[in-house]
């Protein structure tokens, strides 16, 4: 029997004219580009919507959405999944939808279907689906896993990815095109939405998400007012090195925190957030009790009061990481500061956009640079502001492990069939140059584990019933519900009190560096360790006042390639920059002029080298200003094709701006640089054998591995240590080398490192660039301001924190001279 519309609204009425006359009502005029949204959505087109952040995005879709399922004649089931990237946004975009229902007496509900959902809700769900599901891209999959998820997604209409842009470079934009393939021969008439803010490529951003059918875009015209604001040190040090300078400025810090109604602070990482939060709370008492953290490894229950504790300005500040980046909107949120460069456009674009969170508002954010020559970065910022010179986002190709888990998440559920589903993923952007030869081998694969592990049960996980695969059994059921996801890492404990509550999460390898009764810092508070049992760390509240502060692997942000450009623009600005009307640029000049008495200031069409030695060796510096990830694959591509000439070792370190190799024996560069040193051709293969690749290939092999389900974490309270996890998945990683070289996932772990880890195509371009450059070789007597942050970053992988900073103040003096 069909569900009654009680709705107020009139079931002919129009959609856009609705959606005009409830902003009316609240006092809202609709921006053009809502109303082309809502039009093209009620015509039954597809696409996606990009806007500037706090512009109003949501509502071009969630508004219409809502009134078409509350007029429909039967408005009983599912009929939009909304898919968000982070669980904090799900909430936001729940009450956007409450107040829509509400307001328009819409008979609907909304809910939210995530990894922090409860099981009395998951069960009340499956009883009786509500109308909108707020989801993840895993919780989406897990439905794909029912046994009825044909009759759940029958009446599906509207499917939204929010933040399109965050998902469309990762694995979990694969999990959504996958996940599109299937819901749209569920539900045929299903249309298919992308929001997305700061993104350069729209065109292919769009082309991914409704691959090979008509989309289109609609861009909103008007501009998000922006204020940037530099935190410039007293004196800009002549030999700067990063990290220390942002907690030397922290007074300049606080006043724009007490000035303001709320404001965040983002950091890079968690690490930094943890230390930004200890030292804040040190300088100003008074800021107890109203400044908070929040980061991706704090327990759900401390997130989830901090976010509504920003949303009802309790809290004054509140220290972040990338974890409150997206879509989130803070009313009272007035101000935000970066601490150090974010590496990227498109990021700063985002966290500028949490302030201000208005169509009409400005939002101001703060620049605080961790070493002075981030200054460069501050000014590139702006310009790229200025300009729109946004990243491009690259979508993942041929991602044959998340296709794995699928097809094993179809046969948890209804089954499938092969020829079938082979027809719906060719229609994906992901898997599109898939050919029929290596479906077979992924289907084979799947179904028995292959040549090289069909001895083993566990891998033996599909079987053939009447023409469709299935789980073979019901332990490989559960252990794959326990595993669907694209999210790998370390192995993460639990830190809980001994007599209370889950305060997080920490890598095991943290852990396993402290002994019981060793005092640390985790979030916010000053903990001892009690003892370890299993994968769940006991701690008690401490008194002492130093302690550990966790690092998490992955940490490190890559410099953009945009800001790699602009970087490289401003480096030449600075060179010929005579007044203050750049002010971060003016602020540097004595760290130029230093820099150019001593060696030189490239040009944009110039490589600088520099050769010098010191008490450590000899020393080669290489500034292509290019990013960390860059720098890392050119340093190991130079000392290869250098040792390949002369018997020689070295060691290698980088940052964001060049990197250095370091001998005892004199670094041959002139020849070096007469034989094909930057040479574009045999790139690939020499890369291969420059970087260890087997070695770096192992490693990209265990989240291969984890995600295409060959290796199992264990159940919860069950898992298993990351050691066990690392020495199971390079034992299958050798099985492949010895007698399966043509795995299709053996492939795919070198394929991530040269793509992704070393960034081939970005470092063929940086060489081409390199090439088209006029080289300038220079000997400096000391080191140069370029060069001294890359010999610290060394000396940081030996030393603690404290005695790096002793040490580097006496190299600053040292050198300086």
């Amino acid at each position: 029997m069909k569900k009654k519309n009680n709705s107020s609204i009139l079931p002919n009425a129009n959609i856009v004219e609705l959606s005009q006359s409830w902003m009316k009502e609240r006092g809202w005029t609709p921006l053009p580009f809502q109303l082309e949204a809502w039009m093209a959505y009620q015509s039954g087109a597809e696409g996606l919507v990009n806007a500037p952040t706090g512009s109003g995005k949501t509502y071009s879709l969630l508004l219409p959405a809502l009134i078409r399922a509350g007029l429909a004649e039967d408005p009983s089931g599912l009929h939009i999944v909304w898919i968000t990237p982070i669980r904090a946004l799900a909430k936001e975009i729940l009450q956007s939808a409450q107040r829509v229902i509400q307001e328009l007496q819409l008979p609907i509900t909304a809910g939210i279907r995530t990894g922090d959902t409860t099981e009395a809700e998951r069960s009340a769900q499956k009883k009786a689906f509500p109308q909108l599901l707020i989801t993840t891209p895993e919780s989406l999959h897990l439905l794909l896993a029912a046994k009825n998820a044909t009759s759940i997604f029958a009446n599906l209409d509207l499917l939204v990815a929010d933040e399109w842009h965050e998902l469309l470079s990762s694995k979990r934009g694969v999990m959504l095109e996958l996940a599109n393939s299937r819901l749209r021969a569920m539900s045929p008439s299903l249309k298919i939405w992308g929001i997305s803010a700061t993104i350069g490529n729209l065109e292919q951003a769009l082309e991914v998400l409704v691959h090979n059918r008509m989309g289109t875009i609609v861009r909103a015209a008007h501009e998000k007012k922006i204020e940037i604001v530099s935190i410039m040190p007293e004196e800009a040090e002549k030999m700067p090195w990063a990290g220390h300078l942002g907690i030397k400025m922290l007074h300049q810090v606080v006043p724009i925190i007490n000035q303001s109604k709320s404001t965040l602070l983002f950091t890079n990482t968690r690490a930094q957030c943890e230390i930004w939060y200890r030292h804040i709370l040190e300088h100003d008492l008074s800021l107890s009790g109203i400044i908070a953290m929040h980061h991706g490894s704090i327990s759900k229950d401390l997130r989830h009061w901090v976010e509504d504790a920003i949303s009802d300005g309790r809290l004054k500040a509140v220290v972040c990481t990338s974890s409150l980046d997206l879509g989130v909107d803070f009313a009272p949120v007035e101000t935000i500061v970066q601490i150090g460069g974010p590496k990227g456009v498109a990021r700063f674009l985002q966290r500028a956009g949490r302030s201000g969170h208005r169509p009409d508002a400005l939002s101001r954010i703060y620049f605080l640079p961790t070493h002075s020559l981030e200054l460069i970065e501050a000014a590139a910022l702006r310009e790229a502001v200025k300009t729109s010179f946004i990243e491009n986002r690259e979508p993942i190709i041929r991602a044959f492990d998340v296709l794995i888990q699928y097809l094993v998440t179809l046969s948890v559920g209804e089954g499938f069939d092969a020829n079938t589903i082979f027809e719906e993923i060719k229609n994906t952007y992901c898997f599109s140059t898939i050919s029929l030869e290596e479906w077979k081998w992924i289907i084979y694969f799947t179904s028995s584990g292959g040549d090289s592990l069909s001895a083993y049960p566990d891998y033996n996980k599909l079987i053939l019933k009447e023409g469709k695969y299935h789980i073979a059994n019901q332990r490989l059921a559960r252990r794959h519900r326990m595993s669907i996801g694209a999210i790998v890492g370390d192995t993460m404990m639990m830190i809980k009190y001994k007599r209370g509550g889950l305060i997080g999460h920490v890598e095991e390898s943290f852990i396993a560096s402290l002994n019981e009764g060793d005092a640390f810092w985790f979030a916010g508070l000053g903990l001892e360790l009690i003892q370890v049992k299993e994968l769940t760390a006991y701690v008690k509240k401490s008194e002492k006042m130093t302690g550990k502060i966790p690092s998490w692997q992955g940490g490190t942000l890559p410099l953009s390639s945009r800001m790699s450009h602009m970087i490289r623009r401003k480096l030449t600005e600075v060179s010929n920059i005579q007044d203050d009307s750049d002010p971060e640029l003016f602020k540097i000049i004595p760290i130029i002029d230093l820099q150019r008495e001593r060696s030189h200031v490239p040009g944009e069409n110039e490589f600088l080298i520099e050769v010098f030695e010191s008490k450590d060796g000899h020393h080669a510096m290489f500034y292509p200003f290019e990013g960390r990830a860059v720098h890392q694959g050119l340093a190991s591509l130079f000392a290869y094709r250098i040792g390949k000439l002369f018997p020689i070792s070295l060691s290698l370190a980088y940052n964001d701006y060049g990197f250095e190799l370091l001998s005892d024996q004199r670094i041959p560069i002139e020849e070096a640089l007469g034989s094909a040193l930057t040479d574009v051709n045999s790139l690939e293969r020499d890369m291969l054998a420059g970087v260890n690749a087997t070695e770096l290939a192992k490693r990209k092999f265990r989240d291969i591995a984890a995600i295409a389900g060959l290796i199992f974490k264990g159940f919860p309270g069950q898992q298993l240590k990351d050691r066990h996890l690392q020495s199971s998945s390079q034992l299958i990683f050798k099985v492949f080398e010895d007698y399966d070289p043509y795995n299709l996932l053996y492939k795919q772990s070198y394929e991530e490192v040269l793509q992704h880890q070393l960034e081939l195509p970005r470092l063929r371009t940086a060489l081409d660039r390199i090439n088209s450059q006029k080289i300038i070789l220079k000997y400096p007597e000391k080191p140069t301001p370029f060069a001294f942050p890359i010999m610290v970053d060394r000396l940081r992988e030996k030393m603690t924190s404290e005695t790096l900073e002793d040490r580097v103040g006496k190299m600053s003096i040292e050198f300086e001279q």
